[in-house]
């Protein structure tokens, strides 16, 4: 990295290391250590750089072991995945959003993570949230065209 680089350094590392996995260069992604030394950035930064790169659905961690690549499957990230199941499960607006555990366990995912994109969603004014009554569908997401 640059020696005074700009915010967003943590950007650049993402996109350094999606391209490291793209040219299948990575099998398995090195420790943080290791990619802290060989970007020159800190540990904030190289985590902040995974952040991203899970979101998307391209890395996940695995307790124990570290940073892995996710190979094959559905390469979209949680957020996309989420608001796509309401077309999936032909759900409209003032239908039952499903509950955070069955999220959890249909995408594989943390409650932690579900409840940040549930969040976003509400944010979003997708869904609404009714206390004791769980959260319902408010408004139906614009399609999206994928390449």
């Amino acid at each position: 990295m640059p020696q005074a680089s700009p915010r967003g350094t943590y950007l650049q590392v993402s996109e350094a290391l999606r391209q490291q996995i793209e040219s299948d260069e990575a099998g398995a992604l090195p420790s943080e250590a290791a990619l802290m030394s060989a970007h020159g950035v800190s540990r904030n930064t190289v985590r902040r750089a995974l952040k991203v790169l899970e979101a998307e659905g391209v890395v996940q961690s695995a307790p124990g072991i570290g940073w892995r690549v996710v190979r094959g499957g559905d390469r979209r990230s949680l957020a996309e995945r989420m608001t796509d199941l309401i077309a999936e499960d032909s759900l409209s607006a003032g239908d039952a959003y499903p509950s955070e555990a069955r999220l959890c366990e249909r995408f594989g995912a943390s409650r932690t993570a579900v409840r940040r994109v549930l969040a976003q969603m509400e944010g979003n004014g997708l869904l609404a949230t009714v206390h004791g009554k769980g959260r319902t569908i408010r408004a139906l997401p614009a399609p999206t065209v994928r390449p």
